[in-house]
């Protein structure tokens, strides 16, 4: 048994005919089948080899069907030589040295990819599954890593059965990062897999449309890439319609009318080979028997339409060529490639089309993942021009994901939640996940709680006082939290103090409780009694309110105190100022003697 786990064979086999090559005529469906997945271990030893061709009416023939699972297949014996034993021995070290690893940060992104390596190298399947899930649900992954994972549970099984959790492994791959090689694996495994598409079925057929339109959407405007999309689209409806019967007119003539529209739309897109593709435009209109004089270079025969489309197209790619040789000569993601992206995304901001500003994000985010200024860049760029809720909300969630240590994006989360009227449990559940990220800088966590307190003050603003007592006792727990949690480290700092005051007179003008604000200023001097600045606030806020006996009051308690440096005497000097402009004579006096 080797304990690689290898694709060790793929071959096409062709059904009906074949593509002509790049005239477009299409005579044929080409199918991917024939892999054999190998492995052995500890694990258990598993083999299948399949090869599968299928007709274009959806029947198929079996050539080749071996399959032993890691359940159904009994463990090999084991050779007893002692290199096996040793290489046995370095497995196990291995493996344990990056299990302590996770264990002792389960953060820790490079040992999450090495375990999961190791693990794939040496046949671990149920342990493997494990570890994938476990590094999903701490960090995006790379489109590669989803492309690895879901092939390999394609071969260890691709019965009917397993073909939605499959299928739901290349959605959660989609929503990480943008991948045309994943669009494309996922698009192939369900025409290939799913049998409701392989059998052309009426559901099958709109489901599989439906997957594809969705990958236009998502990737069909990548320059470089997004034409394998398109192509891909064409002559799987190209391959549909050697199915249909000849006498079924109707049906065939709106297929037709189909592909020249996929092709029509195409064409109306800047991609790479618009020239070929026009060619295979050509011969396709031909096939159909529409015998017309077209003049390629000088774009006559085609519908007005198409020609006007077409030509925008080009102009859109030439002015873009240079930033897309650039992107393509850079092979590392360096710098220099990073500066390239952020040019031509500020080139693609000058001509105005957000769908084509945030496939570039994309791109450069799949390049880059954990460039916080791209992250945010991209954000404030979604925030201000492309306002499309579920967009946003989405580009947000993966964001944190990427970039979990920067609280910026947190912050900016939850004011994109509340603009967008989320709910409270989905506001609350990104405020306790951002408060889990353990931000170094203790002002960090301040901004999150601030932002949480911010938002719960705006919706209590917005409802009448009967619906507002649990919103107040939501907001009153918020400061709480907020103070216990901060107090270790921002004790004695302005920041802590300005969190105090917004607290109380939150308690004043919102939930119109004084005895609850002076509690809020009563509690802070228990802990901070000897720190000038904490009297004054409880004073400034006694004066806001007019309450010159309670602000007398307070001088009283604190002018004898010993402050830092000079502040007994700014004490002293500031309640005599308070009496010449609030008390009597006597006040004065008193003041002045005191």
């Amino acid at each position: 048994n080797q304990k690689n786990i290898d694709i060790v064979k793929h071959k096409e086999f062709n059904t009906v005919g074949r593509s002509t090559g790049n005239t477009g005529a299409y005579t044929g469906r080409k199918l991917k089948f024939g892999l054999r997945l190998e492995g052995g271990g500890k694990a258990g030893s598993f083999k299948r080899e399949f090869a599968v061709v299928h007709s274009m009416r959806g029947e198929g023939e079996v050539v080749e069907d071996k399959f032993m699972s890691p359940k159904e297949e009994k463990l090999q014996p084991q050779s007893s030589s002692e290199s096996e034993s040793d290489d046995e021995g370095a497995e196990e070290v291995h493996l344990h040295a990056l299990e302590e690893a996770l264990v002792q940060n389960p953060h820790n992104y490079d040992a999450h990819v090495q375990y999961i390596k190791a693990l794939r190298k040496y046949s671990h399947v149920e342990k493997l599954q494990i570890a994938r899930e476990a590094m999903s649900s701490l960090f995006p992954l790379s489109p590669a890593m989803w492309q690895e994972w879901a092939k390999d549970e394609t071969c260890l099984n691709s019965s009917s059965e397993a073909v939605s959790s499959i299928e739901q492994l290349y959605e959660r791959g989609l929503c990480d990062y943008m991948s045309v090689p994943l669009w494309s694996d996922y698009l192939n495994f369900m025409q290939e897999c799913d049998e409701s598409v392989s059998q052309c079925t009426q559901e099958g057929t709109a489901k599989i449309r439906a997957l594809f339109e969705r990958a236009l959407t998502a990737a069909g405007l990548h320059m470089s890439e997004g034409g394998k999309l398109w192509t891909a689209y064409r002559e799987f409806e190209q391959a549909l319609l050697i199915t249909m019967e000849e006498n079924d007119g109707k049906v065939k003539s709106k297929q037709v009318d189909r592909i020249r529209n996929i092709f029509r739309r195409q064409l109306s897109v800047p991609l790479v080979d618009m020239d070929a593709t026009l060619e295979d435009y050509k011969a396709w209109e031909q096939q159909q028997g529409n015998v017309i004089r077209i003049d390629i270079e000088h774009l006559t025969g085609f519908p007005s339409i198409v020609i006007a489309a077409y030509r925008k197209a080009v102009e859109m790619y030439k002015s873009r060529a240079d930033h897309e040789e650039k992107l393509a000569v850079g092979k590392n993601a360096d710098t220099k490639q990073l500066q390239h992206y952020l040019n031509y995304i500020n080139f693609e901001k000058s001509s105005g089309d957000p769908a084509r500003v945030q496939v570039l994000y994309e791109r450069a985010i799949t390049e880059f993942p954990v460039v916080t200024e791209l992250w945010l860049d991209y954000t404030h760029y979604l925030d201000s021009s492309l306002k499309v809720p579920h967009i946003i909300k989405a580009v947000y969630a993966r964001a944190v994901r990427s970039c979990p240590w920067v609280e910026a994006l947190w912050a900016k989360y939850m004011l994109a939640l509340e603009r967008f009227d989320a709910s409270e449990e989905e506001l609350s559940r990104v405020f306790e996940l951002s408060l889990q990220c353990g931000f170094s800088n203790p002002e960090e966590n301040l901004d999150l709680f601030l932002t949480r307190a911010d938002g719960l003050r705006r919706k209590i603003m917005k409802r009448d006082e009967i619906s507002n007592t649990s919103w107040v006792a939501l907001l009153r727990e918020t400061f709480q939290r907020a103070a216990e949690y901060l107090s270790q480290n921002l004790n004695y700092t302005d920041q802590f103090l300005h969190l105090h005051a917004y607290w109380a007179r939150l308690e004043c003008q919102l939930a119109k409780d004084m005895a609850a604000a002076r509690g809020v200023w009563e509690s802070l001097i228990k802990k901070s009694g000897s720190i000038l600045e904490v009297w004054q606030g409880y004073i400034d806020m006694e004066l806001a309110l007019n309450n010159v006996s309670e602000a007398r009051a307070i001088y009283k308690r604190c002018y004898s105190k010993r402050f830092k440096g000079n502040g007994s005497e700014v004490i002293c000097k500031a309640w005599a100022h308070f009496e010449r402009e609030h008390g009597s004579l006597v006040d004065l006096d008193q003041a002045l003697i005191k």
